[in-house]
C-alpha cells in the first residue's frame, strides 16, 4: 500500500511539472515581448553596452535626422545610376532618412543647368559619367522611393575653382585680397587651385540666385542646403568694385588695411547676409515648404573667419534647419563646441543637428570615436546627425546598423519636440 502511495505521489508531481512547463511554453509563444512591455520604454535601450566603445547606447529619439553627404570627390556614388540606386537602397536598410546630394561644385553644376550654360558655357560638370544623364533628377527618385528628404547640397556655395569656366570668363565677379592676388591653395599637396565670388555684386548674387530657383522649380525635392563655404574668407574684398562700394558709404574713405577690424568685417557679411535673405525668399515664393538648410562651422568661426552670420539668419527667419559641421576628434572639444549657449538657444527656433566626420581620403575615423559622438548628441537633445560622407561608410555596415536600429521620422518644424 505505500509503494501505491508512492508511485501515485510521484505521478501526480509529473503532471504538475508538465502542466508548468505547458503553461510557461504558452506564454512565450502568445507574448514573447511580454517581459519587455513591463519596462519603460526609455529605458529599454539604456541597460544596452556598445562593446566597441564600452558605453551606453543612448535610445535614438522618435525624431530624429539621419543625413549623410554625397559628394563628387573620393567618391563614385554620383557617377552611375546603377551605383545611385543600390547607395539609396544601402541607406534605407541602415535606416538613414536624409541625403544631400552635391549639386554645385568646382563652379560647375552636377545636373544639366540652363542657368549655369547661360551665364558661362558649360551646362554641367565636364565629366562622361555626368553627360547624357540627369543625376539629380535620379536622386529625387531614387531617394523618395526610399521614402528620403532629398535635399540638393549647393556644396561650393560663393567658391569656384580658379580654372573653371566660370572663373575664367568672369574674373571680374572674383574679390581680392589687399595685394591683388585671388587664389587659395587647397590639399596635401596644393592641387586645388580655388577662388571667391564676390557677394556684393548683382551679377553673382543673380547666378546663385538662379541656380537655386532652377532646381527648386523642376525638381521635387524637400530642401536646399547651403554650407560653410557660403560667406568668403575675411582677407577678402579689396577689389575695386568692393572698394568703390566703400568709399561710396564713407565719405570716400578706404577700408582699413586690418581685414580683421571689426568694422569692416561687419560692412561686407552684410552682404552675405542680403543674398542669403533673397535666396530664402525666392526658395519660399515658389515652394512655401521646401526646407533651407544650412551646415555652417561653428558660430564664431564663421563669422569671424567666413563673414557668415548664421546666428542672425536664424532670428531673421531666413533658415529652417541648422547642421552645425563639428569635426573634431577629441570628445571633450566636441562636447564643449555643443554646449555652446547659442546652439541652445536656435534649437528653440529650428531644428539643430550636427555633422559628424566619418573620415576623408587621407584620414580614417575610428568607429569608436563616431559612435561616442553620436552618443553625446543624443544625451544633449539635438535633432540629430548627419555624417560626411558617404564613401566612409566603407565596409562597416553592421557597426552604423548599432547607431539606428530602429527608423526614425525626419524632424521639422511641426514635429519636434522642445523642452
Amino acid at each position: 500500500m505505500g509503494k501505491i502511495n508512492s508511485i501515485s505521489w510521484q505521478a501526480r508531481l509529473r503532471f504538475l511539472l508538465l502542466t508548468f512547463l505547458g503553461f510557461a511554453i504558452a506564454l512565450m509563444i502568445n507574448f514573447p515581448f511580454w517581459a519587455l512591455a513591463q519596462t519603460p520604454s526609455v529605458n529599454t535601450a539604456s541597460n544596452i553596452i556598445d562593446p566597441t566603445t564600452n558605453q551606453t547606447i543612448i535610445r535614438p529619439h522618435s525624431n530624429e535626422l539621419r543625413g549623410i553627404w554625397l559628394t563628387n570627390v573620393d567618391s563614385d556614388v554620383l557617377f552611375s545610376t546603377t551605383r545611385l540606386e543600390r547607395a539609396t537602397k544601402r541607406l534605407k536598410r541602415l535606416n538613414f532618412n536624409t541625403i544631400y546630394p552635391t549639386v554645385w561644385n568646382r563652379g560647375y553644376t552636377l545636373y544639366p543647368s540652363k542657368v549655369a550654360k547661360k551665364a558661362f558655357g558649360e551646362a554641367v560638370l565636364p565629366m562622361d559619367e555626368l553627360r547624357n544623364r540627369d543625376m539629380l533628377e535620379e536622386a529625387v527618385r531614387f531617394g523618395h522611393e526610399q521614402n528620403f528628404a532629398v535635399i540638393p547640397w549647393f556644396e561650393y556655395g560663393l567658391m569656384t575653382d580658379a580654372d573653371s569656366d566660370l572663373a575664367l570668363k568672369h574674373p571680374d565677379w572674383l574679390t581680392l585680397r589687399k595685394d591683388g592676388s585671388s587664389l587659395f591653395l587647397h590639399g596635401e599637396n596644393n592641387q586645388h587651385r580655388l577662388a571667391w565670388l564676390n557677394p556684393a555684386r548683382p551679377e553673382v548674387q543673380k547666378l546663385l540666385i538662379d541656380l537655386i530657383v532652377e532646381v527648386v522649380s523642376k525638381y521635387d525635392i524637400d530642401g536646399i542646403q547651403l554650407d560653410d563655404h557660403f560667406g568668403m574668407p575675411v582677407e577678402l574684398g579689396y577689389d575695386d568694385y568692393t572698394l568703390a562700394l566703400y568709399q561710396k558709404t564713407h565719405g570716400g574713405r578706404l577700408p582699413p588695411e586690418d581685414h580683421n577690424d571689426p568694422e569692416w568685417v561687419r560692412w561686407r557679411s552684410r552682404f552675405v547676409t542680403s543674398l542669403m535673405a533673397k535666396i530664402s525668399r525666392s526658395v519660399k515664393e515658389i515652394k512655401p515648404n521646401c526646407l533651407v538648410s544650412l551646415s555652417p562651422n561653428p558660430r564664431e568661426f564663421s563669422y569671424t573667419k567666413y563673414l557668415q552670420d548664421w546666428y542672425s539668419w536664424v532670428y531673421s527667419g531666413f533658415l529652417d534647419e541648422l547642421v552645425v559641421q563639428v569635426y573634431r576628434n577629441n570628445i571633450d572639444d566636441f562636447r564643449r563646441e555643443l554646449e555652446r549657449p547659442e546652439l541652445k538657444e536656435v534649437r528653440q527656433k529650428i531644428p539643430v543637428a550636427v555633422g559628424i566626420l566619418t573620415g576623408l581620403r587621407i584620414q580614417n575615423v575610428d568607429m569608436r570615436q563616431i559612435k561616442n559622438q553620436v552618443r553625446v548628441a543624443r544625451e544633449l537633445s539635438l535633432d540629430g546627425v548627419s555624417f560626411f560622407f558617404y564613401e566612409t561608410l566603407g565596409q562597416r555596415d553592421a557597426s552604423f546598423e548599432t547607431l539606428f536600429f530602429i527608423p526614425a521620422i525626419r524632424p521639422d518644424l511641426r514635429n519636434i519636440a522642445r523642452s
